[in-house]
């Protein structure tokens, strides 16, 4: 090992795209209260267990708000009786299971979605229904004989299973729940709900609490996590896919305003929650340009982060072979740094350590690290980041990842050789960056923009969402709307802009989460033409794509660099 510490960066992305219907309030789908109370509550109380423990985290605002939104429905149930706008949630609350069978049969499926052999398997009275579901799948007809018993107590387990892992070991209530294993009754689901409710209510202010001690840093995307460089320039895509078949549409109308929208959105939402502005930006995906960077810089952003292929497309052919491309680079004349993820390893933690014992899969990323900073002894101030999902991965560890991240904080904080630190601290010292002459557009997902644009599913949606932005130009200068609509209106356009419409579309991508996430961009889009007065053109009614693959982890992560 070198005698200068190697610095090392933890980064953790929070991220779910707007699952509801605004207009309504109602949420399509469960993950953003299920990932709340799993992994956003596991992944604080990992960094406050350890004390010498330091991350980056990043949340984005839709998020945010999000979780917000269900702590207040749920408070509201027990306060006032109200109707909580998530159905799997309101089942849990209700005195009465649902009487039509396809009602039932849905909620059944809903309870099933979860990670077979580490949430469903772990308990054998959730495994016992589960297999009772997956019969009464090939046979729906039996549904009229099914006692409500069996749909309130799939419900309870389902949750059950869902709770973080600090939870189930810290819960008295839970551990009660857990050991009476059948027939819970509705006081039960109540006191589930209200801890529902809790976690919810307290995980950002956990959150806030360890960056005001100094021990995380806390960073944000822009408002509704667009893919900036394509609402800038969508011809962007040709630099690192120049064969690449793009929409129809020529450009995206107004990019640039409505970049500076979502991230001047973004940071009044985080403000909002922490307190604070941040000094650093994860823009969404990875996903940069040079335009985005200057954009970034204008707005007061100390440090960006993108992805290992972007920095290696961008560098000069005689940089290529550097030693050591562990350090920050600043593009130009921006006053912005920029980081670049070390794919390797943070694609080691998001998909190949899950199968691993926590300690050797922690030795050998410290064995990784070593081999490093003796790589860039040369260096006046290396730094490795590892940036990943920060909630997808865990499901797919035993005990959702706990061993793993209790090992992982406390070999990288108690290795002489490593600083585990953040980006603001590390800029602290006043590292000289390297200079990037030209960065290529490109995202941290194969540096190159294919999981959103280029697939004929996604070009369609692209000019989808194209018609209907200059659809809402011409009424909103056209027509006089209130502040309070011409913001509604503003906020909707931003949740069809976001990326993870995109993501989806694509046969490569599973069915079901192809079918959910299709349904919900195209209810998004109309919901922006019905609160501009107009009727949805009779396009959005028909499916954009169908999906049909399997790719690893259901398709919710993607490794840095394609598999060869």
């Amino acid at each position: 090992m070198s005698a200068k510490p190697l610095n090392v960066v933890l980064y953790w992305h929070m991220h779910q795209p707007e699952y509801r219907d605004r207009r309504s309030g109602d949420y399509h789908l469960p993950w953003t209260y299920l990932h709340a109370i799993k992994d956003y509550i596991d992944m604080a109380a990992h960094l406050e267990a350890n004390p010498a423990a330091r991350a980056v985290v990043n949340f984005t605002p839709t998020l945010l708000e999000q979780i917000d939104d269900y702590a207040q429905q749920i408070q509201s149930f027990f306060l006032q009786g109200t109707e909580i706008h998530d159905n799997l949630l309101d089942a849990l609350a209700r005195p009465v299971m649902p009487g039509e069978p396809k009602q039932r049969l849905a909620l059944i499926k809903q309870c099933l979605r979860a990670n077979e052999s580490r949430l469903i398997q772990r308990y054998p009275n959730y495994q016992r229904l589960a297999e009772f579901a997956a019969w009464l799948d090939e046979h729906p007809d039996a549904i009229i004989y099914l006692h409500d018993r069996f749909l309130t107590d799939l419900l309870t387990w389902f949750h059950l299973a869902w709770l973080g892992e600090t939870v189930r070991r810290e819960n008295r209530q839970v551990q009660a729940l857990i050991e009476k294993g059948i027939n819970f009754n509705q006081h039960d689901r109540h006191v589930l709900l209200r801890l529902i409710g809790d976690l919810c209510s307290n995980v950002i202010g956990r959150y806030r609490m360890l960056a005001e001690q100094g021990r995380i840093e806390l960073s944000v995307t822009p408002y509704a996590h667009p893919i900036m460089p394509l609402l800038l320039d969508i011809h962007s895509a040709r630099e690192a896919m120049p064969e690449v078949r793009l929409p129809a549409a020529d450009h995206y109308p107004g990019g640039k305003e409505r970049v500076a929208w979502h991230i001047e959105k973004g940071l009044a939402v985080f403000e909002q929650y922490f307190g604070f502005r941040p000094a650093g930006c994860w823009p969404s995906e990875g996903s940069i340009s040079e335009a985005t960077i200057r954009l970034l810089s204008e707005h007061g952003f100390t440090w960006l982060a993108s992805g290992d292929t972007v920095l290696r497309n961008s560098l000069n052919p005689g940089h290529a072979d550097s030693p050591c491309l562990h350090t920050n680079y600043r593009y130009t004349d921006t006053s912005a740094c920029c980081f670049f993820r070390d794919d390797g390893l943070s694609d080691l933690i998001g998909f190949d350590y899950a199968t691993w014992h926590a300690d050797d899969a922690v030795a050998n990323l410290l064995h990784h690290l070593e081999n490093i900073a003796e790589a860039c002894q040369e260096q006046s101030n290396p730094i490795v980041s590892i940036i990943l999902d920060g909630e997808n991965a865990w499901e797919f560890y035993p005990e959702n990842g706990y061993y793993f991240l209790q090992a992982l904080y406390a070999g990288l904080a108690d290795h002489p050789g490593l600083n585990l630190t953040t980006y603001s601290d590390y800029l602290a010292d006043q590292p000289e960056p390297i200079s990037l002459e030209r960065i290529v557009a490109g995202s941290w997902v194969y540096g190159t923009f294919s999981t959103w644009i280029g697939d004929p599913g996604k070009n369609r949606a692209w000019d989808l969402l194209v018609e209907a932005k200059r659809t809402c130009d011409q009424q909103l200068a056209s027509r006089t709307f209130s502040a309070g609509q011409r913001e509604a209106i503003l906020t909707q356009l931003a949740i069809c802009e976001g990326s993870d419409w995109f993501w989806w579309f694509g046969d490569y991508n599973p069915a079901e989460s192809v079918r959910d996430f299709d349904q919900l961009y195209r209810q998004q889009l109309s919901n922006l033409y019905i609160q501009l007065g107009l009727e949805p053109p009779d396009v959005l009614a028909e499916p954009i794509s169908q999906g049909g693959g399997q790719p690893a982890t259901g398709g919710t992560m993607r490794r840095g660099q394609e598999s060869h």
